[in-house]
């Protein structure tokens, strides 16, 4: 009866714990879409000078809230990798093509976003460059949320192969 009980529990806590998860994951990939929907259209209506006055005064938080969502999103399928590999192999392979998602969206932080990021605090694009600067920022940045998207599905996949319990034959 006792085994029964922690088992059930166990099980309880492992479907709560990813639904925690991926809440968390969504969050972050909701806030990327807000973000591309909301803000860079708004951005593109701006002039040049209310541009670069709108993100020297809201730039630094929008950047210490990404920041951190970020790499807290990053950590869960990364996270998920290890103890799959130590408590189920099989949802391994989603749990890393998961992270390997979630690494890119980082990779094209570093590749694109940092420095043009620095950029618009410096103001160093005339009005016709930025206007094509915002445009490829848009691109780079729907890409980032489709390798989200993807790595949120197979986070979910492999939450759901760790959550499946072994069948009797």
């Amino acid at each position: 009866m006792i085994k029964f009980v922690f088992t059930h529990n166990s099980n309880a806590m492992n479907h709560i714990l990813s639904f925690i998860l991926i809440g968390i994951f969504s969050i972050f990939l909701g806030s990327q879409i807000t973000e591309g929907c909301i803000l860079v259209p708004y951005w593109k209506t701006l002039s040049h000078i209310e541009f670069y006055n709108y993100y020297a005064k809201f730039g630094p938080i929008i950047g210490r809230f990404y920041t951190i969502l970020t790499i807290i999103a990053t950590l869960i399928p990364l996270f998920a990798s290890i103890y799959c590999y130590y408590k189920k192999p099989l949802a391994l392979r989603y749990s890393l093509i998961s992270t390997l998602f979630a690494f890119l969206v980082i990779a094209i932080f570093y590749i694109y976003f940092k420095e043009i990021n620095q950029l618009f605090y410096e103001a160093a694009f005339t009005p016709n460059q930025l206007q094509a600067v915002l445009s490829n920022w848009e691109h780079y940045h729907w890409l980032r949320v489709f390798f989200e998207l993807l790595s949120l599905t197979f986070l979910i996949l492999s939450l759901n192969m760790l959550n499946l319990k072994k069948r009797k034959v």
